[in-house]
């Protein structure tokens, strides 16, 4: 069900400074970057490794765009830090159907829109041991492969 750790999300105030700090001391730098409009965020992943199926395992870095979007709350009640561990699935829709027939909140009815185009959702943490989930479908697994790109 469940293929990979896809990304760790990481809720910072400043985009350009976390990716520097993670640029200077890990050697990482950002592979992909771009605005989500419908979860109110700037993000850049920052490639770490490939795995044994040929996808990236990255760093999720999150700037709120609004005060009031999920990161912006998630960083006023907690500061920066971890906000989200994903792993990746050949299909979300129906992994997010299993885990929800095994009593797992699903907080979207409908997987929509990740990064690069991937599908997306959310599981409650509250029912995954304290931890905010999400479940990430690549845009093109096939080409995800045989290129090693986002």
């Amino acid at each position: 069900m469940l293929t990979r750790i896809d990304h760790v999300g990481i809720a910072c105030h400043d985009l350009e400074a976390t990716a520097e700090f993670y640029r200077r001391v890990y050697g990482l730098e950002v592979a992909h970057e771009e605005v989500n409009e419908e979860q109110g965020v700037r993000e850049a992943m920052l490639r770490v490794g490939g795995t044994a199926d040929g996808h990236w395992a990255c760093v999720q870095l999150l700037q709120p765009l609004t005060d009031d979007s999920p990161v912006a709350k998630f960083l006023q009640r907690n500061g920066e830090g971890v906000h989200h561990v994903a792993f990746g699935t050949a299909d979300v829709a129906a992994t997010a159907e299993t885990v929800g027939q095994r009593g797992v909140r699903v907080l979207d009815p409908e997987p929509r829109h990740g990064t690069a185009g991937s599908r997306i959702t959310f599981l409650h943490p509250k029912d995954c041991g304290g931890v905010l989930t999400e479940l990430v479908e690549a845009a093109d697994d096939s080409a995800a492969k045989s290129e090693k790109t986002l």
